[in-house]
């Protein structure tokens, strides 16, 4: 049976005939699209849709089973949360430039320790700047200076009540994020372990270091998946769940990690005619998943690491953000080498992995001859160590 994806009318009708036995495509509405200047409804579609699956002119989408079902509700109602959050820190801030109050321009954090500490004295109806910059903690004390002219504006009793609301749903929201992390922990640990396959390992970007002897260990001889992944450079407990939240912990059903980047939407797209080869973009993808590689990748361009060294290699022929996007791909592969076999732990190959690999004696033969073209002449002496 065949079902086009549109929005979420199809759940009603796929969940009951999935449980009933029946086998159940649900196909990309744009592999669907019918003949334009053809009559349209829903008896029309629904033949055509029989035609291209008799055919095998489309190809069915990936629906997780139930228990990974939970694990993405719970991963994006997290997402949403902390951008609910981030939506209310953004009013607060914009609530204390209406007041003319510039901390933000002082403190990195505005609703850290030290700025919580300012707004709620000002709500307590304290509005002397000395005062209020004597709240200050840690290395936000040595610019008391900078903060008590920034503390001077017209908080008024207005902003007070508004700023008091914001930061109750602040609160709330927070404590909203917790809970659901802490459900989504105990749904990833409820996920069927995979048994080790060879899925995903054709190619190789990260270096993994298996255990031969340890052939199907226990459960409990696992590390968590969280915690192997979090290993990656760039990968926080946070961006990581968001991950597992869409690809799950069963490779097998993308078969390889080429496959999961094409689906994810992080590898370029071929468009080629006749001796042309086209620049095409990488496509929209899962925006929930592509936000949470892009977390890990920004990340990990800043580090002194294999994949660190890498962007900073790509950046040199290529733009930052397109840069980014390959990294994400190098992250998403090295993902899924450790979920295709939980018994592998990620090992960094070094910034220095590439430099090794290059020809010294080719190199030293190389340079020397550039630096005559240009005239200077240059002698090699070997440094001692």
């Amino acid at each position: 049976m065949v079902l086009e994806s549109t929005s979420d009318y199809w759940r009603p009708f796929y969940y009951p005939l999935e449980a009933a036995g029946l086998t159940v495509w649900l196909v990309n509405a744009a592999q669907a699209k019918n003949v334009p200047g053809r009559p349209k409804t829903d008896k029309i579609d629904g033949v055509w849709l029989a035609k291209l699956a008799e055919r095998s002119m489309v190809s069915p989408s990936l629906v997780p089973t139930e228990p990974m079902r939970r694990v993405r509700d719970l991963a994006r109602a997290r997402f949403d949360l902390v951008e609910d959050r981030t939506r209310v820190k953004q009013r607060i801030e914009k609530l204390l430039e209406d007041a003319l109050i510039k901390i933000s321009a002082v403190l990195t954090d505005v609703l850290g320790v030290s700025g919580r500490a300012m707004i709620e004295a000002l709500i307590a109806g304290q509005r002397s700047p000395q005062a209020l910059a004597e709240l200050a903690t840690g290395r936000a004390r040595t610019r008391r200076a900078a903060l008590e002219q920034a503390l001077h504006g017209r908080f008024t009793d207005h902003h007070a009540q508004l700023a008091q609301m914001l930061l109750g749903q602040l609160d709330e929201l927070t404590a909203r994020i917790t809970r659901v992390s802490v459900l989504l922990d105990a749904a990833i640990s409820a996920l069927p372990e995979p048994t080790p396959t060879d899925a995903g390992q054709t190619g190789r970007v990260g270096q993994t270091d298996p255990n031969p002897s340890a052939t199907t260990p226990a459960r409990a001889e696992y590390n968590t998946a969280v915690a192997r992944l979090r290993a990656v450079p760039g990968g926080g407990p946070d961006s990581v769940r968001a991950v597992l939240g869409e690809i799950g912990l069963d490779m097998s059903v993308f078969g390889t990690a080429g496959r999961l980047c094409s689906w994810a939407k992080v590898a370029p797209r071929t468009v080629q005619s006749g001796r042309k080869h086209g620049r095409a973009r990488t496509g929209m993808g899962n925006p929930y998943l592509k936000s949470a590689l892009a977390q890990i990748a920004t990340g990990a361009a800043k580090t002194d690491t294999f994949l660190g060294e890498r962007y900073r290699r790509l950046i040199k022929r290529m733009p930052k953000a397109k840069a980014l996007v390959a990294l994400q791909r190098s992250i998403l592969v090295i993902f899924s080498h450790l979920l295709a076999d939980p018994t592998t732990e990620f090992t960094d190959l070094g910034s220095d992995f590439s430099t090794k690999r290059i020809d010294r004696a080719r190199r030293a033969n190389h340079l020397p001859r550039q630096l005559h073209a240009l005239g200077y002449q240059v002698q090699l002496t070997e440094a001692t160590a």
